[in-house]
């Protein structure tokens, strides 16, 4: 028998929200295919235990694994860290853009400022992220990005009035991308993970209407492992759109068809809870 051939053996990830949830997933699956890694986030703590846990997982001396601190809804702060990022291990293979954020509510009851984080840093520093790392990747001629989108970015959801439509955005952007990006050997992908355990669904929890709860509710939980794989799978193949379990496949495919069924059963859901 040969010798296990590593997937990402010695590729570059950039892996925005890097420090939890389905961003340290990927990660923790990618530094066990080879790759070097550079994770970035904003809280330093967070980040220096993720690299710790990901140092335990590499599978030769020969791997480097950063962590960045920084926020990437400020532009001169991500295109910075992921700067040092390239200068220090080289060509980036892979950008993942997982930093994100969800604070659910009834419309006029979310504040203007959380509809503005919302779109900073779900949107702009999804977009401020491939900017930092795109010029790189033309100069080699290849590379892969992927963008973290959400089942509510292909189906507004009750209660997700800022957060849907941070994701719908990140759904142009791809599409956008795609065709032009891949003339010049840079492949695009975009995911749309159901909900999953993550800490940031935790904190979703807390702010949830009633009957947001009870239409998500009606969905699977994925595990971020889960998730994770299905990541790993969609660049090893090229998928554009990588769309997790059954569920969000046929959203993926089916949505436009979908959507007035839907609205019929979120309807009829919200009409139960409220009576």
């Amino acid at each position: 028998m040969g010798q296990k051939q590593y997937k990402f053996n010695q590729q570059h990830a950039i892996i925005t929200g890097g420090s939890s949830g389905i961003g340290k997933a990927v990660a923790k699956l990618l530094v066990q295919e080879g790759a070097n890694l550079s994770i970035i986030a904003r809280n330093k703590a967070k980040l220096d235990q993720a690299r710790t846990e990901l140092q335990a997982l590499k599978i030769n001396s020969q791997q480097s694994i950063l962590a960045l601190a920084a926020d990437v809804a400020k532009e001169e702060e991500i295109t910075q860290a992921i700067k040092n990022a390239i200068a220090k291990l080289g060509h980036p293979h892979i950008l993942i853009t997982s930093a994100g954020i969800a604070i659910p509510g009834y419309f006029m009851e979310i504040t203007r400022a959380v509809f503005n984080r919302t779109m900073e840093v779900n949107y702009f520093g999804t977009l401020y992220a491939i900017r930092a790392v795109l010029p790189a990747m033309e100069r080699e001629g290849k590379g892969n990005i992927v963008l973290i989108s959400s089942g509510a970015g292909l189906i507004g959801l009750y209660g997700y009035s800022a957060y849907s439509p941070s994701k719908f955005a990140l759904r142009g952007l791809a599409e956008s991308l795609r065709g032009e990006l891949k003339p010049k050997g840079i492949k695009v992908s975009i995911v749309y993970p159901p909900d999953t355990d993550t800490p940031q669904l935790v904190a979703e929890n807390k702010t949830k209407p009633p009957e947001t709860k009870a239409i998500t509710a009606t969905a699977e939980t994925w595990s971020p492992e889960g998730v994770a794989q299905a990541i790993i799978k969609g660049i090893v193949t090229s998928q554009f759109a990588i769309a997790p379990g059954l569920e969000m496949t046929l959203l993926d495919r089916l949505h436009s068809i979908l959507r007035p069924v839907l609205n019929w059963y979120f309807d009829k859901i919200v009409e139960k809870v409220k009576n």
